[in-house]
């Protein structure tokens, strides 16, 4: 059986939609069915219930579902031992998906992989940007090798998480509104307005679950962007104020297109690294691994 089928299947099942399974696995959404189709008539069996919003599994389909993960984990357990097996001239080589939030893709990554493309060409690192529950779901399903989350607590039964660093926060606005001249109290932000990144953003949860608690009128006027440069870019507007890490705001900062808010300090958020507790490392993902902590604060 082609293990391909499984891990589409297993993509499909998580995301219950062939169109985002496709756009998580780069195919086109024709071939995702196909391949679907090729599994449930090799096995004899319908996998999914077909609806208006998407596919859920059926009952034989959630069995498979298991007997497929553990397929797969196998498969990535014979690829790290046949990696560790070979390597030309010693050299590592071998492909990585490694997943991380934008804030994180945008700041750290490219330096990390700009880095690991000199000290060992042979590896190729594929980078995707997601929210922690996506990433967890995909490392066990083994479309994920690794996965950076900002979380300062994650624990999850079968996923592995390291802290790895801390990140700084900073609140900021444009040097032209008004907090940006004066001390500014909770009671103060509360009544300002925010552009914020999207939901599931641990540390923006918890900076709202902030301000409503500081509210005592109208809880304050929140915009959520999936985009960390539309929000740094109606910040810089004089639109409102937001909070981000450090790193993503350093050049503006210097530039003086954003300035930091003088008021509560907020801590920094942990950076973890995950993986899945029983899949051994291939090569090329312990390269990158032992790469990745020489390019956050310590």
């Amino acid at each position: 059986m082609d293990t391909r089928l499984l891990r589409t299947f297993a993509t499909v099942a998580r995301t219950e939609n062939l169109t985002a399974a496709a756009e998580h696995l780069h195919l086109v959404q024709s071939t995702v069915t196909a391949q679907v189709q090729s599994l449930e008539k090799d096995l004899g069996l319908r996998l999914f219930d077909r609806l208006p919003r998407g596919v859920v599994l059926t009952g034989a389909g959630r069995e498979v579902l298991t007997q497929a993960q553990a397929v797969l984990e196998a498969e990535s357990q014979l690829r790290a031992v046949a990696a560790s097996a070979g390597g030309a001239g010693g050299q590592v080589t071998g492909r990585v998906v490694l997943s991380a939030g934008e804030t994180l893709v945008s700041a750290r990554l490219p330096g990390v992989i700009a880095a690991l493309r000199r000290s060992h060409p042979g590896i190729e690192v594929d980078l995707r940007t997601t929210g922690t529950a996506t990433a967890v779901a995909a490392l066990r399903t083994g479309e994920l090798d690794l996965a950076l989350l900002l979380e300062d607590e994650a624990a999850f039964r079968d996923i592995e998480c390291t802290p790895l660093a801390r990140e700084p926060l900073v609140l900021v606005c444009s040097p032209d509104h008004p907090v940006a001249h004066s001390a500014t109290g909770w009671a103060e932000l509360a009544r300002e307005d925010y552009f914020l990144h999207e939901q599931g953003c641990s540390y923006s949860d918890r900076f709202i679950e902030q301000l409503l608690t500081a509210a005592k009128g109208a809880p304050p006027r929140i915009t959520r962007f999936g985009s960390l440069e539309a929000a740094r870019s109606c910040v810089a507007a004089g639109l409102g104020l937001s909070l981000l890490a450090r790193a993503n705001v350093t050049d503006a900062l210097a530039a003086g297109r954003l300035t930091q808010v003088t008021g509560p300090q907020f801590p920094d958020v942990t950076v973890q690294l995950a993986r899945h507790r029983r899949r051994r490392l291939s090569p090329a993902a312990a390269a990158l691994t032992a790469e990745l902590p020489h390019h956050f604060p310590h």
